[in-house]
């Protein structure tokens, strides 16, 4: 442990991140207790602990690893949370590390390291895609047992069973124009578009607004992504006419241009 009872993290880069060093989070993956930084991801934390294997291929259980950043990631699906407040299917890469966070693989047993549904991979060459599709079709009266399996060894994560202890609230809001997706050009539009008078709803899927620009190297208009970034949030948490929504994701566009965000 450091100075700061931040345990060891041997792939944690130095120097400039969008961390903030001075307020150690510690978590539990797969029951082992970590630690990460405030701002971090779950997975930039995993990676940071040297965690490589985090989850197993759907079909023939290969180990898999975090190999993306963001959405586009295919590999890093977790199971966050325990009990009726649990959420299956995570992505690792989308999620903000807090304190006491507790996730665990997917699709493995008795755990990602080792998983005994790897064994599948020996009878790769018998079960190309759709097999199922012919293999379980005989004897007939056998399908129903057949199905049982089959079921069982689908999906991923696992859906809570009782009740949801969340509560949910409405709210309805109109605006003039709404962004969705503050990365540098959505920053742009919403700051011009606020300028001009408008009201002005900025959501976006992340913790931090900026988008592609905050890992950005190459400087916007003269000055470092990260602090063009800063500079333009600023200007806007500024203005009365514009409404940040961080850690909201728009999922419905309906009619009469309604649009729904969670």
């Amino acid at each position: 442990m450091d100075s700061q009872g931040v345990g060891t993290q041997p792939n944690r880069v130095t120097g400039d991140a969008r961390i903030d060093r001075s307020r150690g989070l510690e978590f539990k993956f797969n029951g082992r207790t970590l630690w990460g930084y405030h701002g971090d991801t779950l997975a930039s934390a995993l990676l940071a602990n040297d965690v490589q294997i985090v989850g197993r291929s759907f079909k023939y259980h290969r180990p898999r690893g975090i190999v993306g950043a963001g959405a586009e990631d295919p590999n890093a699906i977790v199971q966050v949370g325990e009990g009726a407040g649990t959420l299956p299917n995570m992505r690792a890469t989308q999620f903000e590390l807090y304190y006491g966070l507790t996730a665990a693989s997917v699709n493995c047993w008795p755990s990602v390291e080792h998983d005994f549904g790897a064994v599948t991979g020996w009878f790769s060459r018998l079960l190309p895609a759709g097999f199922y599709y012919k293999t379980f079709m005989w004897p007939p009266s056998l399908w129903m047992w057949y199905e049982g399996h089959i079921r069982r060894a689908a999906g991923l994560g696992t859906a809570p069973t009782g009740p949801d202890p969340d509560t949910y609230d409405r709210y309805n809001c109109h605006c003039d124009l709404l962004v969705v997706g503050a990365g540098p050009a959505g920053l742009m539009a919403a700051l011009t578009a606020a300028r001009s008078g408008a009201r002005v709803l900025l959501a976006d899927e992340q913790q931090e607004l900026g988008g592609s620009a905050l890992s950005l190297r190459r400087p916007i208009g003269g000055i470092a992504a990260a602090s063009w970034v800063d500079s333009l949030v600023s200007d806007l948490a500024e203005l009365d006419n514009v409404t940040l929504l961080p850690r909201t994701k728009a999922f419905g566009y309906h009619s009469q241009n309604f649009v729904t965000l969670l």
